[in-house]
């Protein structure tokens, strides 16, 4: 492993100017408009000297997911006959918002943290991956079986097209999968996501004669009531899996109204309830829209309809991802000096693809020990700086002992 961590600390300063270099790549989704986003991203690869296969989505399997365009890259190589490793970041990002101290799209560093939208989620791992692929290349290690780096841009949107595409075409067939994480921890499984829009239809009438109307927004009131009551009470369902502790519900959006001397005539609410990973997403929806069609009942002259807009199911533990996960946290102990454990995580990542797929998953990558100090889709995203070589040196150790 010496030569490997030559290799690695050789490449430090180039990973994190790789890193800056993405992060100014703009790769905002929405609007989801990524195609030259991994054009670009392509050709930064390729100046590295590395092979990279563009896999364009179909506009139509775009526009279904509420995107305008997606090229999926793959990088392969492989060292002999074997098992091949999947190694997965995304290149898309959720757009910047408000209250940054420095420019999103800048990649400054400072205080020993690297700024910018992606920096954490997870550029930073696209960088650590290839990286850490370049180094088992130098090495001249006789490794046997393959790496595959998968870098995609639907992760916002679920990643169907991005990792599930992947998969279901037959571009990739792993035997392993090592998903980006935004901490140093191990994830071996993750909650899954569920989201509803839910819209109240009553009348419209003039603000003076309210009383030919029905109201919607009115209705609206009890109906999330109901819903934050049966919030409060996913408090007892507790997990059995560490780093997650009991299901979740958020209204996170909420439209309505025609103007203010009118009676609402229409309410949508959106809402994201996470499913634990022994919980049975097709339970938890059935649950939900009992509980709507329950409270709608007792709504006069209110029609209320429930829509899926997304189902992220769990991402649980496989048969032969413990091995994977055994050798990462060990490998990433060892180069941190901290016992670097397996856990889980509250959300829902591209990772579930991987193991839907029957692919034993894991999920590892540079970032912070507490997740929330990487600000994830906050204002001032940052990974530091020191965790992408720790993070790609894990990854090149972990693949050279796993394919040894």
């Amino acid at each position: 492993m010496e030569t490997l961590s030559k290799l690695v600390a050789a490449e430090k300063a180039a990973a994190v100017e790789l890193l800056k270099a993405l992060v100014r790549i703009p790769s905002d989704n929405p609007p989801g408009d990524c195609a030259a986003a991994a054009e670009a991203t392509a050709e930064v690869f390729e100046g590295l000297g590395l092979t990279v296969e563009r896999h364009p989505v179909p506009q139509a399997t775009v526009a279904a997911y509420g995107m305008i365009s997606a090229t999926n890259l793959v990088i392969r190589h492989r060292f002999g006959p074997g098992p091949t490793i999947a190694l997965n970041a995304h290149g898309d990002v959720v757009p910047p918002g408000a209250g940054w101290t420095s420019d999103p799209y800048g990649g400054e560093v400072r205080d020993g943290w690297l700024y910018g939208r992606g920096a954490a989620v997870s550029k930073s791992d696209i960088v650590s991956f290839a990286f850490a692929l370049k180094a088992l290349i130098a090495s001249g290690s006789p490794l046997k079986g393959a790496v595959e780096l998968h870098i995609t841009f639907d992760e916002e949107v679920g990643g169907y097209i991005g990792p599930g595409w992947l998969l279901s075409e037959g571009i990739s067939r792993p035997d392993f999968a090592i998903c980006t994480a935004f901490s140093y921890a191990v994830i071996v499984a993750h909650n899954g996501c569920l989201h509803l829009e839910v819209t109240v239809q009553g009348r419209s009438a003039h603000a003076a004669w309210a009383d030919t109307g029905v109201d919607a927004l009115e209705a609206t009131v009890p109906l999330l009531g109901a819903l934050y009551r049966y919030r409060d009470g996913l408090k007892a369902i507790r997990s059995t899996v560490a780093g997650i502790s009991h299901p979740s519900l958020v209204v996170g959006l909420i439209s309505g109204g025609i103007n203010t001397n009118v009676v609402p005539d229409v309410v949508k609410f959106r809402l994201d309830r996470r499913i634990l990973p022994h919980e049975s997403p097709e339970a938890v929806e059935a649950e939900l829209r009992a509980l709507i069609a329950d409270e709608a009942a007792r709504l006069p002259g209110i029609a209320v309809e429930v829509r899926q807009v997304l189902l992220a199911r769990p991402f649980a533990e496989l048969p032969g991802a413990d091995r994977l996960a055994e050798i990462v946290a060990r490998h990433a102990s060892a180069l941190t000096g901290k016992t670097v454990a397996t856990t889980a995580s509250p959300l829902y990542t591209d990772a579930r693809h991987y193991s839907e797929a029957g692919v034993p998953t894991i999920m590892y990558g540079a970032g912070p020990e507490n997740p929330l100090d990487a600000n994830g889709h906050r204002a001032d995203e940052r990974v530091p700086v020191e965790t992408i070589a720790i993070a790609t040196e894990v990854i090149a150790a972990s693949i050279t002992e796993l394919l040894g």
